[in-house]
């Protein structure tokens, strides 16, 4: 079985509209979550923490999609 590995960071955005970080080294790394619906419960859980601040903004990225480099298309081969 492969192991699915999902990221949940965040932090005040430059515009609310994009995904740039006002300052990258304040971004929050909430966890690392061997499953999606862990992930999405942290995300949900920051998400609604922070919700007066519209700047504020988090994300639950797929890291074992990175760690798929053999695979076709896979997100490491697009950045070599």
């Amino acid at each position: 079985m492969t192991q699915r590995l999902h990221l949940v960071f965040g932090g005040e955005l430059v515009d609310p509209s994009g995904t740039e970080f006002k300052d990258v080294n304040d971004i929050h790394l909430v966890g690392m979550y061997s499953d999606y619906a862990s992930a999405r419960d942290a995300w949900k859980a920051e998400a609604q923490r922070t919700v007066d601040n519209a700047h504020m903004r988090y994300f639950v990225a797929h890291v074992h999609r990175l760690l798929e480099e053999e695979q076709e298309g896979s997100e490491t081969q697009k950045l070599g």
